[in-house]
């Protein structure tokens, strides 16, 4: 047993329905208690947010300031969100779970108000919950918050803080991102700062060079992020990187080049890719033929016409697309 909550508002306030709840939130079991907030929430009535909150803060029971953190995230009033953040400073580690878990949920683009507030708290755990919150509503405020982040000593802060300005899309943030990519010592951060370099424009002198680094990067996760995010852009100035990525140690950075070597159309790739048609990976097979397909190149026919007998359907299947969209370009 473990005391209940602490009521600190006015129960006449309220309904009756939730009025009818309010012993069992003073009830000196603790699983009673949390029952009757899942029964509170259910009510989806305003009136019951003002109990659910008191069990956030003063309930003795860490479970019971789970499941009131929990219920708490289908809600987006301002004093819901303030209450939540306050609840990222729990005693307990669920709790402050619950509470970051609900944070992330949030729609409304005014809860970003309440969460900026926030962002610069010293505790590491509180600025991760927060930055987190503030990428998924992608409210643009968060733009300082973030920057400044990037500068923390724990990395799965500046991975959040990446993560926001990827998301936010503010070509402001491009030159840092940058220079994180290239210079991170977070192999995981430095793989998403390649991939949030994905909005910039092809070609961008202040990103290229970083991401072609990359392509570099001592981890494959990184490489292979490289080849997407090169791919995305069309950086035709990568095309020689990514064609040597084709023989890169892991398959899955070769699989990526050969994706964007068909986004770029370069027909300088056609005999690299043709090459993969064979390899022993048929993922691999699949992937350089649909790039063929793009690139749209007649010199390629003959050895996809082999590549029909493949013994992956998946392959045969993208050979036949592939021919066929050749086909139609040189009608």
């Amino acid at each position: 047993m473990t005391a209940p909550t602490i009521l600190t508002f006015d129960p006449h306030t309220l309904a009756p329905e939730t009025t009818a709840l309010l012993p069992r939130l003073t009830d000196a079991d603790a699983a009673v208690r949390r029952i009757a907030l899942i029964e509170l929430a259910d009510l989806e009535d305003p009136d019951a947010l003002q109990p659910i909150v008191a069990a956030l803060k003063h309930d003795a029971s860490p479970d019971v300031r789970s499941e009131a953190a929990r219920v708490l995230g289908a809600w987006e009033e301002r004093d819901i969100v303030e209450a939540l953040c306050h609840a990222l400073h729990d005693t307990d580690d669920n709790v402050r779970e619950a509470a970051a878990s609900s944070l992330s949920a949030l729609k409304q683009a005014s809860s970003g108000v309440v969460l900026c507030a926030w962002a610069d708290d010293p505790a590491p755990f509180v600025k991760r919950a927060v930055l987190r919150a503030l990428r998924e509503l992608r409210y643009a405020d968060a733009f300082a918050p973030a920057l400044r982040a990037l500068e923390h000593d724990d990395p799965n802060v500046r991975i959040e803080a990446v993560g926001v300005l990827g998301w936010l899309k503010d070509a402001r943030a491009l030159a840092r991102l940058a220079d994180i990519a290239v210079h991170d010592d977070n192999a995981d951060i430095r793989r998403t700062a390649v991939g949030a370099l994905g909005f910039a424009h092809t070609d961008d002198p202040a990103t290229s060079p970083a991401l072609l680094h990359a392509l570099g990067d001592p981890a494959w996760q990184v490489r292979e992020e490289a080849a997407t995010t090169l791919g995305k852009l069309r950086a035709a100035s990568a095309r020689d990187a990514l064609i040597a990525a084709l023989v890169d140690a892991y398959w899955q950075v070769r699989l990526r080049a050969a994706r964007a070597l068909g986004q770029l159309g370069d027909r300088a790739a056609a005999q690299p890719l043709i090459a993969l048609l064979t390899h022993a990976i048929s993922n691999l097979r699949k992937e350089a033929a649909l790039a063929l397909g793009e690139l749209r190149d007649p010199s390629s026919v003959n050895a996809l016409r082999v590549a029909l007998d493949d013994a992956d359907p998946e392959v045969r299947k993208a050979v036949r697309i592939a021919l066929q969209q050749i086909d139609d370009a040189t009608r």
